[in-house]
């Protein structure tokens, strides 16, 4: 058990852990957001590899799911981990694109992960419904497929915006301090720091 936690685990500090597994033909990452104080913990996209999540979940004492869009590569675990007893929550904006789900997430809340308080940010651009999450008290953004290293996410599919996605980082992203840790759907961390000098180059570039 502890070789699997450790082997997972992707940064940390004095109130929460996190851990990452990589799923699925299109290398997805999963994060589990765990408080070290309650052991509680946060599933975000549970998109492939079922057995694998489920190992995971159990471990790691996860109590809910989150979705950070509806997109097909970040959704294909739901059915299992729902029918597992694991609630999965999505925005009102992409929930038809789930085949299930429980809850519906809201722009501006707070989801409570034992003591860990994480802030939801509406991202609409590569979805209607798409979806990052700050946590409080940690220098963290859960990006989705908003936001990578290099520029924002594709918006080459029905219901994306290209405008809107990069409203959607200026505005809600960018504010954010520059040394704030992202940990996008796919692919390496970066920081608001990197990216932000660069939003003008994919405005030009138009992707």
């Amino acid at each position: 058990m502890s070789d699997t936690i450790d082997s997972t685990l992707h940064w940390q500090d004095t109130q929460m852990s996190i851990h990452k597994v990589v799923v699925g033909s299109y290398d997805n990452n999963v994060f589990v957001l765990r408080c070290r104080a309650t052991g509680d913990a946060v599933l975000v996209d549970a998109a492939n590899e079922h057995d694998r999540l489920l190992e995971l979940c159990t471990l790691l004492q996860v109590r809910r799911v989150v979705e950070t869009h509806g997109h097909w590569d970040h959704i294909q675990a739901v059915p299992q981990l729902r029918d597992a007893g694991y609630s999965v929550a999505v925005t009102a904006a992409d929930a038809a694109m789930l085949p299930s789900y429980d809850e519906l997430l809201e722009d501006e809340s707070v989801l409570e992960v034992g003591r860990l308080r994480i802030h939801t940010i509406a991202t609409p651009g590569h979805t209607p419904g798409s979806m990052c999450f700050l946590i409080d008290g940690s220098p963290v953004l859960l990006s989705g497929d908003t936001l990578f290293p290099g520029g924002p996410g594709a918006t080459k599919f029905e219901g994306s915006s290209f405008s809107s996605i990069i409203e959607s980082i200026d505005r809600r992203l960018f504010t954010l301090a520059p040394d704030t840790l992202v940990l996008p759907g796919h692919g390496v961390d970066t920081t608001v720091g990197t990216e932000r000098p660069h939003l003008q180059e994919w405005v030009d570039r138009g992707w």
